[in-house]
C-alpha cells in the first residue's frame, strides 16, 4: 500500500516503518523457521519470490505492512540507520469485499529477544489507531491458530471477541468493531500518534541501497516521547 510508503509511526517500545527492499533478506531468513511458518500459516518462499512479494505488497491497495523495529538494539545490518533492529511485522489485509472497511490484522514478533516486552501490544494499538483514523477501517478481524494461546490472549486483551472457529483450518476468528469504547480508545490513541519520514528526502521509494535517517534524530525523538510520558 502506497499510503505508508514513506511513513514511520513512533512508539515507546517499537517503531513501525514501511517494508522496503532492504528488509527482505532478514524477513526471508525469519520465514525459514518452521515454527514461524506454522504460527503464520505460511509457506517458505525463495529469496527472489520474497522480493517479488515485497514489491507486490507495496503496490497493492488492499495490503498495508509495517516492519517492527526494536529501539533497544542497533539497526539490522544493511537496513540503514532508522532507530532499531528489525523485530517482526504487522499487516492488514482488506480482503473482505462484502465488508470493504473490515481489515484482517496479523502480527509477528520474529526475534525472540524482542518478545514478552510489550512490543506486539503497542504495535497493534498504534497500527489500529492509524488504520481506523487514516484508512477508514471500521472493524478489525484476526484469524489465529487455535493452539496459539499467547496471540489469542493478546487479542482478547485488546478487546477482540471470539466470533467463530474453523474445524478445518484449526483456527479461531476474533473481531473488534470500531465502535463504543473501542472507538473512543482508538480515537484517543490516534490523537497521540507521532509520525516521521523513512526517507529524509521524502522520496518514498525503494532504493538500490538502504535509505538512512540520522540515528541521533531518532534518539532525540525517542527521548522527547519518553519525557512526555513521565
Amino acid at each position: 500500500m502506497k499510503d505508508n510508503a514513506n511513513l514511520v509511526i513512533l512508539g515507546q517500545r517499537v517503531l513501525l516503518v514501511p517494508y522496503r527492499q532492504e528488509h527482505v533478506q532478514q524477513y526471508h531468513e525469519w520465514m525459514q523457521d518452521e515454527q514461524l511458518q506454522e504460527l503464520t500459516a505460511s509457506e517458505p518462499l525463495s529469496l527472489k519470490e520474497e522480493y517479488d512479494m515485497q514489491r507486490s505488497w507495496r503496490e497493492d491497495p488492499e495490503k498495508c505492512t509495517f516492519i517492527l523495529l526494536d529501539p533497544d538494539y542497533p539497526d539490522t545490518p544493511g537496513t540503514g540507520a532508522h532507530g532499531g533492529a528489525m523485530a517482526g511485522d504487522v499487516n492488514i489485509f482488506l480482503n473482505d469485499h462484502e465488508e470493504p472497511h473490515t481489515a484482517e490484522i496479523e502480527i509477528m514478533v520474529a526475534e525472540p529477544r524482542s518478545r514478552r516486552k510489550g512490543i506486539a501490544e503497542e504495535a497493534l494499538t498504534l497500527f489500529m489507531a492509524y488504520a481506523s483514523s487514516r484508512l477508514g477501517i471500521t472493524k478489525f478481524r484476526a484469524k489465529i491458530g487455535e493452539a496459539n494461546t499467547p496471540s489469542i490472549q493478546l487479542m482478547s486483551k485488546l478487546g477482540f471477541a471470539h466470533v467463530s472457529r474453523s474445524e478445518i483450518f484449526k483456527e479461531v476468528t476474533l473481531e473488534l468493531p470500531v465502535q463504543g469504547a473501542a472507538a473512543e480508545r482508538l480515537s484517543t490513541e490516534a490523537a497521540r500518534l507521532q509520525f516521521s519520514e523513512y526517507d529524509v528526502d521524502g522520496s518514498s521509494g525503494d532504493a538500490d541501497g538502504a535509505s538512512s535517517c540520522g540515528t541521533a534524530e531518532r534518539q532525540e525523538e525517542r527521548q522527547g516521547r519518553e519525557q512526555r510520558t513521565h
